[in-house]
């Protein structure tokens, strides 16, 4: 089987021969080991899928991301916020820009259709498709509905405003997930995408409750996958931090697959979620991947893979997105792992 075929197999709950393996995102750990910086590749297509090609070479993970680490130019492609590039790490929001409803009012979906950046992102995901699409996934990444609306108005304001104007906030992440839609929508249309991938960060358990999860972004992600879904579309949703609390909601978001951050129990996980949706991680990023040996790297993963990963319905990953200074030969290991153990 190739590794397209391996994590589809795995996304719609089956068990293919071996783990599927992935890393979660690696814009900036890519980009660093291409030689070159968010700002040089985001004018520049043919060599931002050079990248891309380059390092699934390098990399031999099942998954391919276009777009990591280029989020923010969804929520700055309104015209209300520039953004600012780092010497390393990827760009951000030079401000936040919705204070109140009547803001939403005077904001144009239709301004990402112009938007350079993200249309060399998608000129670079088309490229790459074409040339390594039959062998891998290849996706393109973007912030889930309830993170995205928190950088239109503020993470410290979204957490304040959801106990002081609750209302504000659903109507905030309903447009932010039409926006992604219409992100999106082109790219499923012409056939280019068969994975959507968002990572949900600001709808980490360690930020908000069960029950603000089930208020303010489940309903929100359970819109997005199924609009993906009735277009023959594979989800891969990312949530940082302790959600060993909500498992048993994730199937109702309709995501094909959940990635889970280091800090949620994996066993309780396999409890919670096998059998009714595939779910993916959690090899600590940074304690493991970073820091640890290559050996603290064999044994974690395959701790993770005994726990949770022998009956299918499973993607090895990091718990998060992976530091740009993680040692190549951690990669190496994490990804021999999975390839190695067949199921």
């Amino acid at each position: 089987m190739r590794p397209k075929e391996i994590i589809l197999k795995a996304f719609e709950g089956g068990k293919p021969e071996r783990i599927p393996v992935a890393l979660f995102g690696a814009g900036m750990w890519s980009i660093k080991g291409f030689g070159s910086s968010f700002q040089e590749l985001s004018k520049d297509a043919p060599r931002m899928s050079e990248m891309l090609v380059k390092m699934s070479d390098k990399l031999l993970c099942d998954i391919v991301y276009a777009g990591s680490g280029y989020n923010n130019f969804h929520a700055a492609a309104l015209g209300k916020s520039g953004m600012k590039f780092r010497e390393m790490g990827a760009p951000d929001l030079e401000t936040h820009f919705v204070e109140k409803e009547e803001d939403l009012q005077g904001l144009d979906i239709s301004g990402i259709d112009s938007n350079e950046v993200i249309n060399t992102v998608k000129k670079a995901l088309k490229e790459t498709k074409a040339r390594i699409g039959d062998e891998y996934v290849v996706t393109m990444t973007a912030w889930g509905p309830f993170t995205l609306g928190a950088r239109f108005v503020g993470e410290e304001q979204t957490m304040k405003a959801i106990f002081k104007k609750p209302a504000f906030v659903e109507k905030v992440v309903d447009f932010a997930t039409d926006l992604l839609i219409h992100l999106y929508e082109p790219l499923v249309s012409d056939g280019t995408l068969d994975v959507i991938t968002l990572s949900d960060p600001t709808a980490s358990g360690d930020l908000i409750s069960r029950k603000q999860f089930e208020k303010f972004a489940l309903p929100y992600l359970k819109k997005f996958n199924d609009w993906a879904k009735s277009r023959n579309v594979h989800t891969l949703v990312h949530i940082c931090g302790n959600t060993t609390d909500r498992l048993d909601l994730y199937p109702a978001s309709g995501a094909s697959c959940i990635s889970l951050d280091h800090k949620t129990d994996i066993g309780k996980a396999k409890e919670a979620l096998h059998g009714k949706m595939c779910f993916a991680g959690n090899v600590d990023p940074v304690k493991i991947m970073l820091q640890g040996s290559v050996q603290d790297v064999e044994d974690a993963c395959r701790s993770v893979i005994r726990t949770a990963g022998t009956d299918g319905g499973f993607v090895l990953m990091p718990g998060c997105d992976i530091p740009p200074t993680v040692p190549y030969e951690n990669i190496q290991k994490f990804v021999q792992v999975a390839r190695e153990w067949k199921l």
